[in-house]
């Protein structure tokens, strides 16, 4: 048999690479931007987590390039496409204002925030790992209407919901900015001159800040400033982090752990998405690749985890080949290393960037509706709460306490570990719409003994902080299995008076 040459580089790798770019470089602004919002400085941001996050891109692009190359050879093909890679922007947003943002104002402290991150982000990566071997199983078993509800709980209070504030800072530009984000993202009508929507937005957000929109012109200056080199540099910070979860911060796994299994899930989805396209890759070598490239990240500053895109599909229908990737992960090196991110993160406000940010608050809160049973849409819902409360809690309740207490007593206890509170009662909700009794009351038990040792209602890990939520969890359980036993009663009855009917006919 023949052999087909695979090439390094093609035509068609100059669309793809494009393609994947400006979804990169929308995530590593939005990263910058976001950071220094919050209040980290530019020595941590442009010198530590970008070149980091840098580093992921680039081990994980050529891994896939790699991994495109073993396919090609192993069925003689040569149109074989590598599996597009980057930041995961729904985990990026959860990490930003889930993780980075609450160790900033519990610390006070951004080199020490910054490792609680790094920290985050290497757990995260060990369970993105740990995925490729249980990766299936879980997906099987978890209910996907309560890990994606809870998720579009942050999704909407924190990512869009507060962008939409943010967007109304600047309205003149924000409110541009927002609707071609919705004719072009949402509505998915063309651009002009077939300029992704996303990278117009901002050209022309951008343009009308700096002209009508009341933004100062220094910005350009101060952006061109910190242009420099930025080198990676290898760092073990994460080593006090994980220290410094597992005193002040261990509820964090409430927020790492349903989002990295999220990201290993997606990961699956995408590559069994692009299997369906010609390509059939290996899931479980795919979510390794994931996950190690995470965690590669993590050892240079990134904070950030990385997956595969479903845009893999669009690089598919583009015939590209591994070309793409390899240019995707070297520009982005060194665009990091000499400050190019650095700059368009000054130059470009936070007003401007906001709406589109309201677009993947949209976005995640649609898919999950999108890719649950209609019969399980209260179950989401009903996940979604607890971070409305959370929202609450962690702007609010430092500076305005009284306010909060005022407005109801449970705001606070139910904000205390709401990933867990969401993903549990969305799992019961979607447990006894399947009918399955017990599997409900099983979560109300977890519930319960998350509670009682501080996971879920309370400030820190502690034993028994308020045993009326205990109570309450338990209680729940009672319910549930006294409900199962009557129905099956009920059935009984049913059953033994037909037998009695059919017998006296």
């Amino acid at each position: 048999m023949e052999k087909h040459y695979y090439p390094w580089f093609k035509r068609e790798d100059i669309d793809g690479f494009f393609a994947l770019f400006q979804n990169n470089l929308a995530n590593f602004v939005l990263i910058a931007v976001s950071m220094t919002a919050m209040g980290f400085p530019g020595s941590i941001v442009y010198g530590r987590v970008i070149p980091g996050v840098a580093m992921a891109v680039l081990f994980g692009n050529l891994y896939y390039a790699r991994m495109a190359e073993k396919l090609a050879a192993k069925e003689n093909r040569s149109d074989v496409t590598a599996l597009a890679y980057g930041v995961s922007t729904p985990v990026m947003f959860i990490y930003l204002f889930a993780v980075l943002r609450p160790a900033l104002q519990l610390t006070g402290d951004p080199e020490l925030a910054w490792k609680i991150g790094l920290a985050a982000c290497f757990l995260g990566g060990v369970v993105e790992v740990l995925g490729s071997f249980i990766g299936r199983w879980v997906h099987r078993h978890l209910p996907r209407a309560a890990m994606m509800g809870a998720l579009a709980g942050v999704a909407f209070a924190f990512v869009g919901g507060e962008m939409f504030f943010m967007t109304y800072e600047m309205p003149i530009a924000g409110m541009a900015v927002l609707i071609i984000i919705l004719l072009g993202m949402v509505v998915k009508k063309p651009m002009p001159f077939k300029i992704p929507a996303s990278l117009f937005a901002i050209i022309i957000g951008t343009v009308l800040a700096y002209t009508i929109g009341g933004q100062d012109a220094g910005m350009i200056t101060e952006g061109l400033s910190v242009m420099g080199f930025y080198l990676p540099r290898p760092t073990l910070g994460l080593v006090e982090g994980i220290v410094f979860i597992g005193r002040n911060m261990i509820g964090l796994f409430a927020v790492l752990l349903p989002i990295s299994i999220y990201n290993f899930v997606e990961t699956m989805n995408n590559v069994e998405a692009m299997a369906s396209a010609g390509d059939e890759y290996s899931v479980s070598e795919a979510q390794l690749a994931d996950g190690l490239g995470t965690l590669f990240g993590t050892f240079f500053g990134g904070v950030f985890p990385t997956t595969v895109y479903i845009a893999s599909i669009g690089s598919k229908l583009m015939n590209a080949g591994r070309g793409y990737s390899i240019l995707n992960g070297m520009v982005f090196f060194i665009a990091s290393t000499f400050g190019v991110i650095a700059a368009l993160s000054k130059v470009i406000p936070m007003s401007v960037i906001a709406p589109i940010l309201v677009f993947v608050g949209i976005s995640m809160v649609t898919q999950t509706f999108g890719t649950v049973e209609k019969k399980h849409y209260p179950a989401v819902v009903l996940a979604m709460f607890p971070y409305f409360a959370n929202y609450l809690m962690t702007r609010f309740n430092g500076s305005a306490g009284e306010v909060v207490a005022n407005l109801s007593s449970g705001i606070v206890p139910l904000g205390q570990g709401a990933m867990f509170t969401g993903l549990l009662w969305g799992a019961i909700l979607v447990f006894l719409l399947d009918g399955s009794y017990r599997k409900a009351s099983y979560a109300a038990a977890a519930a319960a003994v998350l509670t009682a040792t501080g996971f879920m209602h309370a400030p820190n890990l502690t034993l028994l902080y308020d045993v009326r939520f205990v109570i309450g969890y338990l209680l729940v359980g009672a319910i549930i299995e006294g409900y199962r036993r009557y129905e099956e009663s009920m059935e009984k009855k049913v059953a033994d008076r037909s037998v009695i009917k059919l017998k006296s006919a």
